[in-house]
């Protein structure tokens, strides 16, 4: 599995989609919990946590707060925000609550930063989806600005007003932790990632339009980068798409009978959002949009390490963390047996230990005849030495 990024990390972005809308928030919280808490047993890397308002099913409004519980149960995984919707905010409080964060994960804590996807969030508050962006750029960059603290910011906006604003604390993770900007289709992304030096989160890699924009969108910020004067890490590049796997295909498929439905239904008729829409209309045809045209897989390890070995290919030189899309699918059970499945027979493909383990099995087999001759003939001649000692002294 080539890579010019040696080892690649693993992880879930949880937006979440704990569907349908009429199950109890509270045990849904508990189930989002325990699902980076067997992560983190299994060995998985990071886990993203989103922002949502509205809509009934993303039912998690702060991801600050609530990354800071998960940190106080886990021991190793990192938490990120998947992602803090700038536009939404005062920047200066976005800087001075994730600066907390991470003193209180001991600087596992990681910032990612987007427009805000849900239409009908902004709308709430008043906010165009056409502005979205252009304040992401321009509140992305005040926020930057905090959390380095090398001058005080004074910044006025229709949507704020800061007076010689800074933070009281300096980040935990020197200088600062890892922030990350979301990318989908449009360019917006790509350019913001480059032109501060950060990491990029591509959550609409497996879409048809996001697949074909992969390696472009990482040229976009080398060139963004090459203009600023900062360095590019492909290790910081991560994808996102939708999995879920079992022993056999046809085990996956009636696992995923359990809730795909419910969540095709949401991106169908409740979801304001064009860019990640289910086909079809029948569970047949709905899996079918999963696993034909690229999206994701709903099938075995080895259709997720082909999966993930055809992004690499697209794009165009290696990235450095795949993220599964969380999703409730499957029952608990299945879920959880998916997550042990993938880590597994899955990620060992893509990281250095199992070449080394293969290597060392094939060097142990080539030497196995002449090894197992050897070993034998020690075997019977200290065998026979000591049935003669004992001979000897009867």
């Amino acid at each position: 599995m080539a890579n010019p990024v040696n080892k690649l990390r693993f992880g879930i972005f949880m937006p979440p989609f704990n569907s349908p809308a009429a199950q109890n928030p509270t045990s849904s919280f508990q189930r989002n919990i325990e699902t980076i808490q067997l992560m983190d047993r299994l060995g998985y890397d990071e886990a993203w946590i989103g922002e949502h308002h509205s809509a009934g099913t993303e039912i998690i409004g702060d991801p600050l707060t609530f990354i800071a519980h998960v940190g106080a149960v886990t021991k190793h995984i990192k938490l990120g925000t998947g992602v803090v919707s700038l536009p939404y905010h005062n920047p200066l409080w976005v800087a001075d609550r994730a600066i907390l964060v991470d003193h209180l994960l001991r600087g596992r804590l990681m910032l990612g930063v987007g427009p805000g996807s849900l239409p009908t969030d902004s709308a709430m508050i008043g906010l165009e989806p056409k502005d979205l962006r252009p304040a992401l750029a321009e509140d992305l960059e005040v926020v930057l600005q905090l959390l380095h603290g090398e001058e005080r910011v004074t910044r006025k906006t229709d949507r704020y007003n800061l007076v010689e604003a800074a933070t009281q604390l300096a980040p935990y993770s020197d200088p600062v932790f890892d922030i990350a900007v979301a990318a989908t289709i449009s360019p917006a992304g790509p350019v913001l990632a480059g032109k501060h030096g950060l990491s990029m989160l591509s959550l609409g890699a497996t879409t048809r339009e996001g697949f074909d924009m992969l390696g472009h969108h990482w040229k976009v910020l080398e060139a963004e980068a090459a203009k600023a004067g900062k360095s590019t890490d492909r290790s910081k590049w991560r994808l996102v798409g939708p999995m879920h796997i079992a022993e056999t295909q046809e085990q996956a498929i009636e696992d995923v009978r359990y809730g795909f439905d419910t969540f095709c239904d949401y991106t169908q008729k409740t979801l304001a959002l064009p860019t990640f829409r289910a086909e079809g209309e029948t569970f047949e045809e709905r899996i079918a949009w999963i696993n034909e045209t690229g999206l994701g897989v709903i099938g075995t390890p080895k259709m997720a390490i082909a999966q993930i070995q055809r992004l690499m290919d697209q794009s165009d030189g290696g990235f450095g963390c795949y993220m599964f899309m969380q999703h409730d699918w499957a029952n608990w059970e299945a879920t959880q047996r998916h997550y042990e499945l993938f880590a597994r027979y899955v990620i060992p493909a893509f990281q250095p230990s199992q070449r080394r383990l293969l290597a060392a099995e094939k060097w142990a087999r080539s030497r196995h005849g002449e090894l197992d001759a050897k070993n034998g003939a020690a075997i019977q001649a200290a065998t026979d030495k000591y049935t003669a000692e004992t001979k000897q002294n009867a």
